[in-house]
Parts: structure tokens; C-alpha cells; sequence
């Protein structure tokens, strides 16, 4: 199946989710202002994928989550809302959910990449894959790291079936990012959760790796292995958002400015855009509002970023 073929009727023309809405009040102003806490910024966790595979993932959140969207789907429409806010480099996260569509998946998002200067891609492969091949062909091709998300894919993040990506991730030194917490609906899940994880890191302790969300709904034990391991990072996606209490049911505030400064070279911003049921810019006001010391943002919004994917800072806001 071809990712564009995803489980979705045909998008008509002018429907809200081809992506050719106008930006208005989801666009921010552009910002290059060199004083503001948030300039420049790396979003590691955003969605650039096919529209039909993208309205089918909207439709299955609606169902379960409740969420609805304006946010556009269209690439060009997503850079130009992240480019307002400023961010100088997104991290494209594709993920595949069934056998046979990583590849395609992967060869579209490093063309979007291509065409972009500001979009770092990732790769996925499914466990019933084969999966060394699809890995190595992807970071062979520009992937700079690989997106695991363990529910959707219904594999644990150490699953035997993953070993040849992982091995492949270790040799090229990639990061992994995953969908490794319960959150937002997922507390029933056998894939998923800090016991899960903690197999991965008995396994890979050399590895470079993010649970996406926090970890949530296990916050402490996630912000834990972080303390522990110098390769676990974690990203705020959704759970450091304003909206966290109604939209996953998570209080960022139960996570206190103290451990944020003491963690800020583990943790790093991350959106999910588009696929987010508010404005962008409520992804990071909750942090921006906090009484958090400035290099601690600055480390949240960008400098662990780079480390984490292998950057440098002029390649980054050079791109501008």
C-alpha cells in the first residue's frame, strides 16, 4: 500500500484538510527578534506526511481523543506556519503502520526534505519489515534518525523483530525517537510504558534515544531514566502545552521549574504539529510563562536539540 493509499475517502478540493486553509490566527507574527527566549527554535516532533495518511491519523484522534484541528496539512502550509513562529528546523516524524510502507513513506518525507530548508527528516520501518534493509537504505539516503511508535505498530521498544534497526541506529550513530508513554490513550497497551523502556536501555545503553510527551503518563519514572542515562532525552510534545489538562489530561504543572532547569539538557520542545487540537503558539506559552532561568529555555528550545540529532548551531539557523 502506498502511504498515500491510507484508509481514507478522497479529499475533496476545498476541504479543510487539504492544507490550503489560510494561516490567519494560527500564524504567528514573524519572529527573528534575538531577544526573545524561544528564537531560534527546534521543533523536534512534528507530522509532514502524505494528506490522505494525515487525515486518516486526524480521524482516528477525533474518534478517540475528541480533538479537532485547523492547523494546515499541506507541507508547504505546515513550514510556513513553524517559519512565522520561529523555528529554524523541524524534525519530520513518519511512522508506518503496517508491513510494506515504510519504504515509500521514508522516500517521500526525504523529498520534502529536500525541497525544504528548514525540515530535518526521520525514518520508520514495521517490525515485520525488512527491517535492516529499510533502515540502512534510509540513512543511507539522508535520514538522520528513526521514529518508533510502539502502540501504532504494536511492537515494545527493544522487540527482537527491531533488532536490525536498532544495531543500524547504534553503528551510524542516529538517534531513535519513540512513542514509548501511555499517553493519550494507550494505558492498556503491552508495548508501551517505563517497564517497556527500561527494556530497551538494559539492552541499548548506547543508544541515542527520546520518549516522546514526556513519557507521560509515567512522568517520574521517564524523567528518572534521563537522570540516569546520558542518551535519554525527552521531548514536551503536547504534555508542557498550555491545553495539557483537557487534551490528555496531564498538569505540566506537576513537573517543577526546578527539575526542568536541573533536566534541561535532556529535555527538548516538540509540538506534533499539525495534528494538534489549538493554536501552535499554545504549545510553548505554558513554558515561556514559567519563571524558568533563560539558558535553561534556551536549552529546551534549541541547544539540546542539536545535540540530540548531531547539529550544528550555524547549520541550523543559517539555514534562515
Amino acid at each position: 500500500m502506498s502511504p498515500e493509499d491510507a484508509d481514507s475517502p478522497p479529499v475533496r478540493a476545498d476541504s479543510p484538510l487539504d492544507g490550503a486553509e489560510p494561516l490567519t490566527e494560527d500564524a504567528d507574527p514573524p519572529s527573528d527578534d534575538r531577544s526573545d527566549p524561544f528564537y531560534p527554535a527546534i521543533d523536534v516532533h512534528t507530522h509532514v506526511l502524505p494528506e490522505r495518511l494525515l487525515a486518516a491519523i486526524r480521524r482516528s484522534l477525533r474518534r478517540e481523543a475528541g480533538w479537532e484541528f485547523s492547523l494546515p496539512t499541506a507541507p508547504s502550509a505546515i513550514d510556513d506556519v513553524l517559519r512565522a513562529a520561529g523555528v529554524a528546523a523541524f524534525v519530520a516524524l513518519p511512522y508506518a503502520h503496517e508491513p510494506g510502507v515504510a519504504r515509500e513513506l521514508n522516500g517521500w518525507v526525504l523529498e520534502r526534505a529536500a525541497s525544504s530548508d528548514r525540515l530535518l527528516p526521520f525514518a520508520t520501518v514495521h517490525p515485520d519489515d525488512d527491517v535492516g534493509s529499510v533502515v540502512r537504505d534510509a540513512f543511507d539516503a539522508g535520514a538522520r534518525g528513526l521514529k518508533i511508535h510502539c502502540p501504532v505498530q504494536e511492537c515494545r521498544p527493544a522487540d527482537p523483530r527491531l533488532e536490525p534497526a536498532l544495531e543500524a541506529a547504534a553503528e551510524r550513530d542516529r538517534p531513535i525517537t519513540y512513542h514509548g508513554g501511555t499517553a493519550p490513550m494507550f494505558q492498556d497497551s503491552p508495548y508501551v510504558g517505563a517497564d517497556a523502556f527500561a527494556e530497551l536501555l538494559d539492552s541499548y545503553p548506547e543508544l541515542r534515544v527520546c520518549c516522546a510527551h514526556m513519557g507521560t503518563y509515567e512522568v517520574d519514572r521517564f524523567l528518572a531514566f534521563a537522570r540516569e542515562y546520558d542518551g535519554v532525552y525527552l521531548d514536551t510534545t503536547v504534555a508542557m502545552a498550555r491545553a495539557a489538562p483537557e487534551t490528555i489530561g496531564f498538569d505540566p504543572s506537576s513537573i517543577a521549574d526546578e527539575t526542568l532547569a536541573a533536566l534541561s539538557g535532556s529535555i527538548m520542545y516538540g509540538s506534533d504539529a499539525p495534528n494538534i487540537p489549538y493554536r501552535y503558539r499554545e504549545e510553548r506559552v505554558e513554558l515561556l510563562e514559567r519563571d524558568l532561568p533563560r539558558e535553561t529555555l534556551r536549552d529546551i528550545f534549541f541547544r539540546t536539540a542539536l545535540e540530540y540529532l548531531d547539529l550544528e548551531a550555524e547549520a541550523v539557523v543559517g539555514r534562515d
